[in-house]
């Protein structure tokens, strides 16, 4: 089995770049695939992918991207990923049937600060964590140029090198266009904002290819037809497919949100989870295009998935090796603790605050201090509260059966009262009748309910 993810990227050597996005997937659309080819063998590159901070962390779905300018930079290659501090005070209408709402000057700020944070969780930036290294990734906002230009300024050295016919063209446009939201001057140009920024970078930095995803193509071959227009330089694009289910349902969507790269927004136990459950059927292209999994390992996952789905084990791969990443070893250690605990595993440590979650969605019930103390709460009574049994005779035969737990500890006794003890210091408790139905008793200030 390999290594769980590092953000150290030391290239490993001789690799097929290409040929490696292929076979995961990952080369959905090039400008010039034998260019492109013939320009990677020729030695290091550098690539950008821009990230528009619409909110203070990337969900799921910018991950693909950030594995993009991973796996350039392991294949010896130098990533620069661009937060869009300029264009993310318009917003792309890339893919987006209504214009987006614009961001304060503050809130864009508190935005690209916590993006850029993320971002060094996937890439190795020269001089951070020890790393040294021609092909260190660069982290740059297109405010620092974008700031001191003046509208005039713009018109003349940009736009006039942009035909209105061929912005007309792009799919991003036209479906706007003819949607009844409609498109906005502003969303109009931001066309022409992003392509400059491929024209900032190759001049700054030597920056000949731009990644994204497949819903960028337009934005991507405008830039490229700018680049020639400005510079007389070829520039190469390429995009990745976007990550979504087999029936073509975008993935990173629950019935509680996005799944978010913040451990604030989306729990390490929560962001586990979503990906232990991933359908069998969208499992093994999120190896592929989600993770450094090598193909020999890939190939066992897939023929195990096939023999024994119940097993989960690419599931559980997945889950660890991108919870790894994302949110460290003690993130998807705190991950499977809770996962064990959902499954009958000691509670150990556990806070309030992590049962809480872990239990969100089954039944519960308030009781107050006085409930407790004294004799303390009958097991038999607790049962019926939480609607785990109907009936005290129903309670009473399941305790005998040996079916109740309290804090997933087999209760043999009938008599059993609950009283601060079993909560330990917490203000819940968890009780369980036979293998999956859960409750929670939890203890609250005031009358009970």
């Amino acid at each position: 089995m390999s290594q769980s993810p590092s953000t150290n990227a030391t290239p490993p050597a001789n690799v097929d770049l290409l040929g490696e996005l292929r076979w995961r997937g990952l080369l959905n659309q090039t400008t010039d695939e034998e260019g492109l080819e013939k320009l990677l063998a020729s030695g290091m590159q550098t690539i950008y992918i821009g990230f528009d901070p619409t909110a203070t962390s990337l969900h799921v779905g910018g991950m693909m991207q950030l594995m993009m300018l991973r796996r350039f930079q392991r294949a010896g290659h130098r990533p620069i990923a661009l937060v869009g501090g300029a264009t993310g005070m318009i917003g792309d209408p890339s893919g987006k049937s209504e214009e987006r709402n614009l961001l304060s000057a503050e809130q864009l700020q508190k935005n690209v600060e916590g993006v850029a944070a993320q971002m060094r969780r996937f890439l190795s930036f020269d001089g951070e964590d020890g790393f040294e290294g021609e092909n260190g990734a660069l982290l740059l906002n297109n405010f620092d140029w974008m700031k001191g230009y003046s509208y005039l300024e713009f018109l003349r050295d940009v736009g006039k090198n942009f035909p209105v016919g061929t912005m007309m063209g792009k799919e991003s446009v036209r479906s706007r266009l003819n949607s009844e939201a409609g498109l906005s001057y502003t969303e109009f140009s931001y066309m022409l904002l992003q392509a400059y920024d491929f024209v900032h970078l190759s001049r700054e930095h030597g920056c000949r290819i731009q990644g994204g995803g497949s819903d960028q193509w337009g934005n991507i071959t405008a830039g490229i037809d700018l680049g020639r227009r400005m510079t007389g330089e070829q520039l190469f694009g390429l995009t990745a497919p976007l990550l979504t289910t087999s029936d073509g349902r975008k993935m990173g969507k629950t019935e509680n949100g996005a799944v978010w790269l913040d451990p604030e927004r989306t729990s390490p136990y929560a962001f586990y989870q979503y990906w232990v459950n991933v359908a069998d059927d969208d499992v093994m292209r999120c190896i592929a295009q989600l993770t450094e999994i090598e193909k020999d390992e890939y190939d066992e996952l897939a023929e195990r998935t096939e023999k024994s789905p119940g097993e989960r084990a690419a599931q559980k791969r997945l889950a660890q090796w991108i919870t790894t990443l994302v949110h460290g070893e003690e993130g998807v250690e705190s991950a499977q603790r809770a996962t064990q605990i959902l499954f009958g595993g000691e509670l150990g440590n556990t806070t309030d605050s992590q049962l809480r979650e872990i239990f969100a969605d089954v039944p519960s019930c308030n009781i107050t201090q006085d409930q407790i103390d004294a004799d303390g709460l009958w097991i038999v009574e607790a049962l019926q509260l939480v609607k785990l049994c109907s009936s005290g005779g129903e309670a009473r035969r399941s305790v005998k059966e040996n079916s109740i737990y309290l804090n997933n500890n087999r209760v043999t006794d009938e008599q059993k009262r609950i009283t601060a003890s079993d909560f330990d210091g917490r203000s819940v408790v968890v009780l369980r009748r036979g293998k999956r139905k859960y409750a929670l008793l939890k203890l609250v200030a005031g009358a009970a309910n």
